[in-house]
Formats: C-alpha cells, structure tokens, sequence
C-alpha cells in the first residue's frame, strides 16, 4: 500500500425478511460498495440478515467494533416489522424516543391529517441520534456512532448518500485495473498465484466470464496504489505473452 495508508474498512448490514426470502432483490449493497469504494473505503462484510431484533442487535454490535463504519440498510419505515430504529437502540443501550428535529421535518412535509401514527414511527430514534436528510421522501435516516441507518428502497437511500459524505473519512480510493483474456482458469492458475504472491497488497480476482460463444477469464486487480497496479498488471501481460494468450479487453 502506499506511504502513510491507514486502512479504513466498513461493514454493510442489509435488513430484510423480503430480502431473504428472494421476493425482493438487493442492490442496495452495489451502491454503497461503489460509493464507499470512491471515497477510500473498503467493504469488508456484507451481511443480510431478517427483521429479528436480537439478529439487528448482535450483528451490530459485533461489527460496530471491527470496522470504522457501519452501514445498514431496511427496516425504519411505518410498518409493524420496521424494527430496526428501536434494534439500534437496544444495541447502543439507549432510550428509544421521539426525535424532536426529525418530527419536525416530516410534520411540514406532510399536508394536514395526512402525519399519522404510522409515519410518525419513522421519526423514534436513539436518543441523540443525528439526522440523514432524504430529499427524495422526507423521512430521515440517522447515525449514531459510527453506524448509518439508511432506508431499503435504493433510489431513497442512493439520494442520501451525498448528505453523509463530509461524515466519512476515507482513505485513498481503490484504483483497480481489468485485464480480459480468452482463456481458462486453469491454464492460468499457477501463473496468477505466483503474481499474487509477489504482490500481497494487491487483490488479484480472477472471474470467469462467456461472451460471443466462448468462455474467458478477467483479471481484476485492486489497490490504493497506482504504482503497484502497474507493476503487477506488467507481470500478468508478461506470462499473458509468454502463454500466447489473446487479450479480449483492458480497462
């Protein structure tokens, strides 16, 4: 890694029984990886768990403690299984209250006899949670800590990315470089093994791919350091040529 890196790791929590049970799809966890990805970042777990308060509780707290931030997404809307506002609480030891700026925002949001019990649910938070602006439907998400409580519906939750930016400290962002061949994996295995050897802060990714009727491999490499991506992406062109491998693609 480059001089002076620190390593700023994250988790992504995403909360849903809907999730699970494949009625409804996640792509909630590509939009944070990628946002989080550009701002130095790295996702290290995802986890997808149901609408089960000690499942909230626990998850958070284990990786709360293992990464600088905490990410979840699900669970903080009107309804009766919306349980994950009052999870957090639980999980920082908090009283579960009424967020004061919060009913605020939704109360002049709504028209007249229109803010009813169940949308003002979305406003009980941890006691001194801070607010997430949602400029798209007005109910805030909020962090407390190093957690972020955000919304399941993805063009929601995408909109109030930009209002936490300035929260997050990253380090460097993730450069990465693809190299795609016409190849087997097996035929480069070895080949590839012994580059990632060489370069331990580099993560190398072979995926597998079919395209216009036949099969190839993409290298992906990853890191913080523009230098070594170069440097290892010439190791892997150098058995690449020696193996008179086509090259489909570099990106």
């Amino acid at each position: 890694m480059s001089k002076n890196y620190k390593k700023i790791n994250a988790a992504i929590i995403i909360i849903g029984n809907e999730i699970l049970s494949g009625r409804t799809q996640d792509t909630n966890t590509s939009t944070l990886a990628t946002w989080l990805n550009s701002l130095g970042v790295k996702v290290e777990e995802v986890r997808i768990i149901p609408d089960v308060e000690e499942t909230i509780i626990n998850s958070v707290n284990l990786l709360r403690k293992q990464n600088n931030y905490v990410f979840t997404s699900g669970g903080i809307g009107p309804t009766h299984d919306d349980i994950t506002s009052e999870s957090i609480s639980k999980a920082f030891q908090l009283p579960y209250e009424k967020h004061e700026e919060g009913y605020k925002i939704l109360e002049a949001y709504y028209k007249q006899g229109e803010f009813n019990d169940g949308r003002q649910k979305m406003i009980w938070m941890p006691r001194g949670a801070n607010l997430i602006l949602n400029p798209t439907s007005g109910a805030p998400g909020f962090y407390v800590e190093n957690v972020f409580v955000l919304p399941g519906v993805p063009s929601i939750l995408k909109s109030m990315l930009g209002g936490i930016k300035n929260k997050i400290i990253g380090g460097n962002p993730i450069i990465s470089h693809t190299i795609s061949l016409r190849t087997f994996e097996s035929h480069i295995a070895d080949s590839l093994t012994a580059v990632q050897n060489k370069y331990n802060n580099v993560e190398i990714g072979s995926y597998p791919f079919f395209q216009a009727g036949k099969l190839g491999v993409s290298i992906v490499m990853r890191s913080d350091d523009q230098d070594l991506i170069d440097k290892c992406s010439s190791d892997v062109m150098n058995f690449v040529n020696k193996k008179k491998i086509e090259v489909v693609d570099r990106e």
